[in-house]
């Protein structure tokens, strides 16, 4: 039988070496720029690597070096089991995956609903001096201010969740709100054969909705409304945040002046509370379509209270924000700075077929 021998054709530093005549000394200090080097021999080696097409090894690079890469995420404050973890579940994945690159991650928490509570975390993570930053913006305001002092300092950041315009992260993974709240109001009037009256629930405290995400998927909802069903009434219920009992009496008040509204729509990842309450008062013909896969979500949408859940795949835009930062800091990769996640329509019928 005839053999073939396949071998590497890969450009070694030793073949630079030997056809520049220096040493692979010289020839690694060219490449990683570091002095100790005559013109004449870098200029020899330089011409060497771009007649080969030479690419360096940085995988291997970065194993060889003892330099740490220390990451800070600010995220917002929540409880175990809702939406941020599954972001930080991705996060720690990725620390795992590239723990040979001596990485590591400090998550940072503020309060989404006082702006005073991010700024105070922000300056933190700056007197840290991280070699990278994740974090989900909140107002544009405070979040350019941050984001301008991490640029002076030459820290690259990642945007989780929602991407700020005018501004220059390294990339941003999440959802585009406005087309999923666009996509969101389509199948809510599909499901509910275009009844004339619909309800948006909210979850605020004072007076801070405290997602961008929220309200940019409820300006999507409205363009979609205004454009396919303008005569079509949109009542709004500002639900309070961890006020259970003020929240229950606002939603009797809201049913008995609206007998007539059974469909309805909540932009964040607590749908779970409204599907409490609407199991807790049979109104089983009520349509009703929320964010996330949370446990709670993911019960309500089995038992039939939630229609519909739209998911958004948080472990992987965890995982992939820090798999960015070791691509860019230390595999010397190009990073792609926009990266919309899907917009993952979840039924009853499907929920326990999709792996996220």
């Amino acid at each position: 039988m005839e053999k073939k021998n396949i071998q590497s054709k890969r450009v070694r530093i030793k073949d630079i070496a030997r056809l520049a005549k220096v040493s692979t000394g010289t020839v690694d200090r060219v490449i990683h720029k570091r002095d100790g080097v005559s013109e004449e021999s870098k200029k020899k080696v330089e011409e060497i690597i771009q007649l080969l097409n030479y690419q360096p090894n940085m995988y291997a690079s970065a194993l060889a070096s003892n330099k740490k890469y220390n990451f800070i995420c600010l995220l917002p404050s929540h409880n175990k089991g809702e939406y941020w973890t599954d972001i930080e579940i991705g996060i720690q994945n990725a620390i795992d995956y590239y723990v040979d690159f001596n990485i590591s991650a400090k998550i940072v928490y503020y309060n989404q609903y006082q702006y005073d509570s991010f700024i105070a975390q922000y300056n933190e993570v700056l007197k840290e001096k991280p070699d990278g930053v994740v974090f989900a913006p909140t107002n544009p305001t405070y979040t350019l201010a941050f984001t301008k002092e991490l640029e002076e300092l030459n820290i690259p950041y990642i945007y989780l969740d929602f991407n700020i315009e005018d501004s220059n992260p390294l990339a941003f993974f999440g959802q585009d709100s406005s087309q999923s709240g666009f996509f969101a109001a389509k199948m809510l009037m599909l499901l509910v054969n275009n009844q004339k009256e619909i309800v948006v629930f909210r979850h605020i405290n004072k007076g801070i909705v405290g997602s961008n995400q929220q309200e940019y998927r409820e300006i999507g909802f409205r363009k979609y409304m205004e454009k396919h069903h303008p005569d079509c009434t949109i009542h709004e219920l500002n639900l309070l945040t961890n006020e259970e009992n003020k929240n229950t009496e606002l939603l009797d008040n809201f049913f008995n002046k609206n007998p007539q509204i059974q469909a309805g729509i909540v932009f964040n990842s607590k749908a779970y509370l409204i599907a409490e309450y609407l199991e807790r008062n049979k109104k089983e013909n009520f349509r009703f379509i929320g964010y996330d896969l949370l446990e709670n979500n993911i019960a309500y949408l089995k038992s039939g209270v939630v229609n519909f859940l739209i998911a958004q795949q948080p472990r992987h835009q965890g995982y992939n924000s820090i798999e960015a930062l070791c691509n860019f800091l230390i595999l010397k990769k190009d990073v792609n700075k926009i990266n919309y996640m899907p917009i993952d329509l979840l039924s009853k019928e499907t929920i326990d077929y999709y792996k996220h």
